[in-house]
C-alpha cells in the first residue's frame, strides 16, 4: 500500500473517486491511500452514493481532510469493509487525541449529535475507491458537524498516523492469510 500526504490543498468534488486518480496525478501505481485537505463541495453528477442523490442531500465542508484509497481487483462488499476498517481506525486515533466517546455509525463518525466525517465506497472497472472526509473547518456544514479544529488536532500527523496504521493493519491480515492451513 503506498502512502501519500500531499500538501497543497486540492477541492474535493467527486471527482477524485474516478479509478487510476492517484497514477494520473501523483505517479501512484497499485494499491495506494492518498490525503490531502481542501474544501469539499460535490454536485449531484458526481455523487456515488444514489440515496444521497435521491434526497437531495447536499455533502459539503468549508475545509476536510480527504483520503482517497483505491484497492485494484477489489469487490465492492470488500470495500466496503475496508472502509469500515478505515473509519474505525480513524474513530480510535480521535478517541486517543481527545479523550472523547466517539461513535462509528457504518462508515460515519459521529460525537453525539455531530457529524464528523463523511464516505463512500465504490466499485470501478479495475478497482474499489474510498473516500473519506473528515471535516476540519465544519462551520457552515449542511448538518450538525464538528471538525479537527474543534479539537485542536493537527491535520498532517492525525493523517499520517492514521494512513499508517491502515497500511499495516491490510499487511497483517495478508500475513494471517498467508499462515494458516486448508482445514
Amino acid at each position: 500500500m503506498q502512502i501519500l500526504f500531499y500538501q497543497k490543498k486540492i477541492k474535493y468534488d467527486g471527482a477524485q473517486i474516478a479509478p487510476h486518480w492517484a497514477l494520473r496525478k501523483f505517479k501512484l501505481a497499485g494499491d495506494s491511500i492518498v490525503a490531502f485537505t481542501g474544501p469539499c463541495d460535490i454536485p449531484f453528477k458526481n455523487m456515488a452514493d444514489l440515496q444521497d442523490v435521491l434526497e437531495n442531500s447536499r455533502i459539503y465542508s468549508r475545509m476536510m481532510l480527504h483520503f482517497i484509497i483505491e484497492h485494484f481487483g477489489c469487490p465492492l462488499e470488500l470495500g466496503i469493509c475496508r472502509q469500515r476498517i478505515f473509519t474505525q481506525i480513524a474513530k480510535d486515533a480521535l478517541q486517543e487525541l481527545t479523550g472523547t466517546v466517539f461513535t462509528r455509525k457504518g462508515d460515519d463518525i459521529y460525537d453525539g449529535k455531530y457529524k464528523v466525517s463523511i464516505s463512500i465506497a465504490a466499485p470501478s472497472v479495475v478497482s474499489c475507491k474510498i473516500h473519506f472526509g473528515i471535516n476540519i473547518d465544519a462551520r457552515k456544514a449542511p448538518v450538525p458537524a464538528k471538525g479537527l479544529e474543534d479539537y485542536k488536532i493537527a491535520p498532517k500527523p492525525f493523517a499520517s498516523d492514521i494512513m499508517e496504521c491502515y497500511a499495516e493493519e491490510l499487511a497483517s491480515i495478508t500475513q494471517a492469510k498467508c499462515k494458516v492451513r486448508i482445514i
